[in-house]
């Protein structure tokens, strides 16, 4: 399996972010606030987003002072071979749903059935879990995704059914599915 580390976004990722991520077959399985094509000018606003955000959990965050508590927000770069090649992030939702977490992820297409995403899911809702206060996690991948679906499963994610012509992607309406793991199924 090949090695990888999450890590926090650094402004000298940029160019590998920008080249990793440029790719339609990447960003046709994502939202459309994902760009294609992807450019060093938006990898540039990405980075400085998370950073500004904080961009890490609480207890990855070890000298920089930035707690978890209140925190709504973490993405991570996801390095392998020393380059930023894929991105994870958590959301924690609000109103009523705020004991809940959406996640989602991408990985350069060259890092694909590696083993690496599954293990990255597994570390962050981990993480997730022990740091903050939420119950539950959840994905959307499109119903024909099949390697996101394969991510999650792998991940320990339970599909709970398909969202019926839900999306809206480059002119054409796709199902989706919502996938989840509970606290309770995780070890932490």
């Amino acid at each position: 399996m090949k090695e990888f580390v999450l890590r926090t976004w650094k402004p000298e990722d940029a160019e590998s972010l920008a080249r990793a991520a440029n790719n339609p077959h990447i960003a046709r399985n994502l939202r459309n606030v994902f760009p294609n094509p992807y450019t060093l000018e938006d990898a540039i606003w990405f980075i400085n987003d998370c950073l500004s955000n904080g961009g890490t959990l609480g207890n990855r965050a070890s000298n920089d002072g930035i707690s978890g508590e209140g925190k709504k927000q973490f993405n991570y770069a996801i390095e392998v071979d020393g380059k930023a090649a894929g991105g994870i992030g958590i959301t924690v939702k609000e109103d009523v749903y705020e004991k809940s977490a959406e996640l989602g992820y991408w990985l350069a297409k060259e890092h694909w059935r590696q083993g690496i995403m599954s293990r990255a899911v597994v570390k962050i809702c981990k993480e997730a879990f022990e740091t903050l206060d939420i119950v539950r996690i959840f994905a959307e991948p499109f119903a024909d995704n099949a390697g996101s679906r394969g991510v999650l499963e792998k991940a320990g994610f339970t599909c709970e059914g398909t969202m019926r012509d839900g999306v809206y992607k480059n002119g054409e309406i796709h199902s989706y599915c919502m996938y989840s793991v509970l606290r309770g199924e995780m070890e932490i």
